[in-house]
């Protein structure tokens, strides 16, 4: 098995998306031992001379300056998790818990949370020993951080809760026995260092990066398919054209697209069209470098703000040895990735909403110049009708899901927590707008490799038949109407490959 050291080097998207999978032993680097017992130690010796510490020895929110009692301690840090377990609806993806528990770990490796090697320790125990505890989706709004998903994270911890291992769901107590593990005993802090961050929406967001990521590549193959199948001109794709507007990911979109439609030379198709008259395409296959381009730009800024977000400490209160102080402030806040999940949402959308406008003019005859509906025999046959409807259907879709969460706010905890990020819905509903754009360009590649075919015997780029052929291997050319719902699926499946 793979061995991660966790705490030695700055932690990576690609390393959460890895470590995600499955399969890989996480351990605690010296560096982050060191880190983690020296706030420890601060924070024990803190907490025994009888200040006042916000979490340690008070209540929580509004109940900040009620004073607990030592003897109460350890049962204040249990009510914590018990009395925010409060979430419900579907219960999370077991890939996106263990990024969840990887980040919540990783953040109180760097020594400013005053939690015990025990506690840290033990998270990275769910990974190794593969326990996926139960988080509902529903019940965070991004401030004091995800308190309930986190939650019902740590109650998994101490035996209590619930969690799925080996297929089946069982409590925590059972769950932490199968694996031969013992259920931690909370000290001072760390039922509120447990659940004070943003690693439910940090999760999510790495989740959304990757795919986005992916899919960008998804949106090149089908954008190009859907230019040849169209006989569109590749002069909007020139790099003078794209230079003297130098937005880097114009530049780069356009320089994968005349990659894909010219090297290692130009298609069958091209050059049966070459002097054809044709000056310009439509928007949606002219504007591709500015359209796709705007988005891989904001996936690339999003990038930058979730690989903050995963290396920063978003605990409260911090402690800092140095210096001497244990700080309250608002790190848990998660407004950075509220508005990068909505802006990234957006982005996306734009991916689906523009491939839905090329199948339309696929199944167009006055404009694709191919059989009505990309049928042989339309008529009898409806052919790519209803596909286009569908693909409608879901980018309509999309502009409902592309209301951004992060403008909303609801004042919470009796008026302490005023200003709230909603940033759990944000990342939750940026996932589901992925998810549909997923499902639009698959129509668009599922219409593309028709058009193409139907062009035949001439051949678009061996990079472009290479993708058909793809296609071609799960799904057939459609000589009469089907049930495509099959089909599309097929496609949508192989494209997570590509």
């Amino acid at each position: 098995m793979k061995i991660f050291e966790l705490g030695k080097a700055t932690l990576s998207i690609e390393d959460v998306s890895r470590i995600s999978k499955g399969g890989v032993r996480v351990r605690l680097a010296h560096a982050a031992i060191k880190r983690i017992e020296k706030s420890n130690r601060y924070l024990l010796k803190k907490a025994a001379s009888g200040e006042t510490i916000y979490g340690v020895n008070t209540g929580f929110g509004l109940l900040s300056n009620v004073r607990i009692e030592e003897k109460d301690l350890a049962r204040l840090q249990v009510n914590l998790l018990r009395s925010h377990a409060v979430g419900t609806g579907d219960a999370l993806d077991p890939m996106r818990v263990r990024a969840m528990v990887l980040l919540r770990a990783a953040t109180l490796t760097q020594g400013n949370s005053g939690v015990s090697l025990q506690v840290v320790n033990a998270l990275l125990d769910l990974l190794n020993h593969d326990i996926i505890p139960y988080i509902p989706e529903q019940g965070s709004v991004g401030a004091s951080g995800d308190l309930s998903p986190l939650a019902h994270l740590a109650l998994v911890l101490i035996g209590e809760g619930k969690a799925l291992v080996d297929g089946s769901w069982m409590n925590g107590a059972q769950a932490l026995k199968l694996r031969k593990l013992q259920p931690v005993a909370l000290g001072p802090k760390e039922g509120l260092a447990l659940i004070n961050g943003t690693q439910f929406m940090a999760a999510l967001a790495v989740c959304a990066v990757i795919e986005s990521e992916q899919l960008m590549r998804v949106a090149l193959y089908a954008g190009g398919m859907t230019l040849e199948a169209l006989r569109g001109t590749s002069t909007a794709f020139d790099e003078k054209i794209h230079l003297v507007r130098p937005h880097p990911g114009q530049i780069e979109v356009a320089r994968q697209f005349r990659e894909v439609l010219s090297h290692p030379g130009k298609s069958q198709i091209a050059k049966s069209h070459e002097g054809c008259g044709k000056v310009q395409d439509p928007y949606s296959l002219r504007c591709i470098p500015q359209v796709h381009g705007a988005s891989l730009d904001t996936l690339r800024f999003v990038r930058e703000i979730v690989e903050r977000e995963i290396n920063s400490v978003t605990d409260n209160p911090l402690v800092f040895v140095s210096e001497d102080q244990i700080l309250s402030g608002g790190n848990f806040h998660g407004q950075y990735l509220a508005l990068a999940m909505d802006f990234l949402a957006i982005a996306m959308a734009e991916i689906g909403s523009i491939s839905e406008q090329r199948i339309e003019k696929l199944i167009n005859p006055a404009i694709s110049e191919l059989p009505a509906f990309l049928m042989k025999k339309s008529g009898i046959n409806s052919g790519f009708m209803i596909v286009q409807v569908a693909a409608a259907s879901i980018v309509s879709e999309n502009k409902t899901l592309c209301h951004p969460a992060s403008v909303d706010t609801i004042p919470t905890s009796a008026d302490k927590e005023d200003h709230v990020s909603m940033g759990a819905w944000a990342a939750r509903k940026c996932l589901k707008v992925i998810q549909n754009v997923r499902r639009v360009l698959a129509m668009e590649v599922l219409a593309g490799a028709q058009g193409l075919d139907l062009l035949g015997p001439l051949k678009t780029t061996p990079k472009l038949e290479k993708i058909k052929a793809r296609v071609r291997s799960r799904v057939p050319f459609f000589e009469e109407d089907a049930p495509f719902y099959e089909a599309i699926a097929e496609v949508e499946s192989l494209t997570r490959e590509w």
